[in-house]
């Protein structure tokens, strides 16, 4: 699946390698894909649209690719090809990728407000509520 990427000439652009590569995997999952994915990094949806449109040179930030590899279910093959094209394009950022401690994703299932706004408030409460509480747990 991501064969076309991994064929991709140096020149393209190292960045736009593994951008490719993540684009294909997305396209490839059900709709809602990136609006779940923004949540799950605490991002909006336009965030996720940058960081997978290859004609944009903004890199995805290191931690948030396990994020998108648990959300994404990212094939083991295509994996690797992001890792392999990500550690050409940031040398100094992969190894960081394994230090610190490691996120997971958990989806919950909440009532809708009836207002965007509400909602919004309500997710971005619960993902400080979520942050505040891992930090106080790490600490001990």
């Amino acid at each position: 699946m991501a064969d076309t990427a991994m064929d991709e000439p140096a020149e393209a652009g190292a960045v736009a390698v593994y951008k490719r590569i993540f684009k294909e995997v997305l396209e490839s999952r059900p709709s809602g894909m990136r609006l779940r994915l923004a949540h799950a990094m605490g991002k909006n949806r336009s965030f996720v649209s940058q960081i997978s449109n290859p004609a944009y040179p903004v890199p995805i930030p290191v931690q948030h690719l396990n994020t998108i590899f648990d959300v994404c279910h990212f094939p083991p093959q295509a994996k690797s090809a992001f890792l392999r094209a990500y550690a050409r394009a940031h040398p100094r950022r992969i190894g960081r990728l394994t230090e610190g401690a490691h996120e997971r994703t958990l989806t919950l299932h909440l009532p809708d407000l009836g207002d965007a706004k509400r909602n919004a408030e309500l997710d971005a409460l619960l993902q400080e509520f979520a942050r505040r509480l891992s930090a106080i747990m790490r600490e001990k």
